[in-house]
């Protein structure tokens, strides 16, 4: 894998577990989610089967070349040969197991990233819900405002409409007691 790519999706995740209000939590899951691959019994395997073989060849590498110091010096040429020639077998079969090491690794990386993406996702998705869920609430509530306080306005105008009618009459009634003639 890309070193580059690699990185980049570290410090993507490194900024998005900082970035976060629950960043501490998301850094416990994605450090539990790492230690859980770590412990993957694949990537164990392939730790162990690399550990295995270097352990199975070394005993053979080094009797090889404690047989070649000892042998005639016409014979430490096929000694020295087939010391290389071992040390290539062993190299080449390092280099597989590297290279399925860094498979899996490359593909748990991959997983990871995965799954930082889609808590990311349902994250803004959840936050994004929330705010809607607020405006249509702030909403509601503002109209449920207007509407009483509208409600509230008409019932105060007909009330002093009725109340200065009242005054009215009651101001024409003592004007025309006033204006009767006294007995």
């Amino acid at each position: 894998m890309n070193p580059r790519i690699l990185a980049l999706a570290a410090g993507l995740a490194v900024g998005y577990v900082l970035g976060t209000r629950a960043g501490r939590e998301k850094y416990d899951a994605m450090k539990a989610k790492a230690t859980e691959l770590w412990e993957d019994p694949r990537v164990a395997k392939a730790r162990r089967d690399v550990e295995e073989y270097a352990r199975q060849q070394a005993p053979i590498i080094r009797e090889r070349a404690e047989a070649a110091a000892k042998a005639a010096p016409g014979v430490a040429k096929d000694v020295a040969d087939k010391v290389g020639s071992t040390a290539k077998d062993v190299a080449g079969k390092v280099g597989s197991t590297a290279k399925d090491v860094a498979g899996n690794v490359s593909s748990t990386a991959r997983d990871v990233a995965g799954n930082v993406s889609s808590t990311a996702k349902d994250v803004a998705g959840n936050v994004t819900a929330t705010a809607k869920d607020v405006a249509d609430k702030v909403a509601t509530t503002a109209k449920d405002v207007t509407d009483k306080a509208t409600s509230t306005v008409k019932d105060v105008t007909e009330r002093v409409a009725e109340a200065a009618g009242d005054a009215r009459d009651d101001a024409l009634h003592v004007i025309e007691d006033d204006d009767a003639p006294k007995a």
